[in-house]
This record gives structure tokens, sequence and C-alpha cells, in this order.
């Protein structure tokens, strides 16, 4: 993340990448729909959703960090995906997933955490005066 990366600016960079992580999940689980990529729908909207979620991650990763923000953004796909592939294709649900989708929504609310923590401390060090020493 930039210096100048104001709060505003990371808040939008997160909705980005929350955006991003939407066409993350369409593209896995389109991807199980096109059966290896034989039916032109499901394809296509593969192909689609591939685009779109690569073009607003590099809109979040303009304000985001790049370790923060694919690692959120991978994270969030891949909770979603399970989830979402339970209700549309029957997969199993186990107490040892949702162990697991706590553990990486608690590391990407973390991640999150100190991206904020981190845009306060910039834009408060541009704020505060440059004083110097009195001889």
């Amino acid at each position: 993340m930039s210096a100048t990366a104001t709060g505003h600016s990371v808040s939008k960079g997160w909705a980005w990448l929350l955006f991003s992580s939407l066409f993350e999940i369409t593209f896995a689980l389109s991807t199980n729909a096109t059966d290896g990529f034989t039916k032109l729908g499901p394809s296509l909207l593969t192909a689609a959703a591939a685009a779109c979620g690569i073009y607003t991650l590099s809109q979040a990763l303009k304000t985001i960090d790049v370790g923060v923000g694919y690692t959120v953004w991978s994270g969030i796909g891949a909770v979603g995906t399970v989830v979402l592939g339970t209700l549309v294709y029957g997969e199993s649900m186990t107490a040892w997933k949702v162990l697991a989708f706590v553990l990486i929504i608690g590391g990407a609310l973390g991640l999150r955490i100190s991206d904020t923590v981190a845009a306060r401390k910039a834009a408060a060090a541009e704020a505060a005066p440059l004083t110097q020493p009195v001889a």
C-alpha cells in the first residue's frame, strides 16, 4: 500500500476486493459446471468471471498490499466456493470444514484490521507537521 493512501481510498480498495471475491467464487463454481469446457454457457461465464475477477482485484491492489489483498481474495473465494458448492452441488460439509472457515475468516479479518491500522498511521504521519529542532 502506498504511504499516501487515505482511509477513504483504502476502504474503496476493500470494497473492490469484496466485489472481486464474488467473481472468484463465480469463476470456481462455473468452472465445475463447464464439464471440462464442453458446455458453452458455463464456459463463457467462467471466462468472464475470471477476467472480471482479475480486473477488480487489480483495482483493489491499488491501495491494498498485494500479500494482504491476494490472501484475503483467495480466502473469501475458498470459503464462498465451499459453502456454495455445498448448496449448489450437494458437496459435503463437515465440522472440520467449518473450523477451517472460521480460521480463514479470522485471518482475513486480522489482515483487514492490520491494513486499517497501517493506513491510519500513514495518514497521521503525513498530517503531522514537520518540525526541526531549534539549534
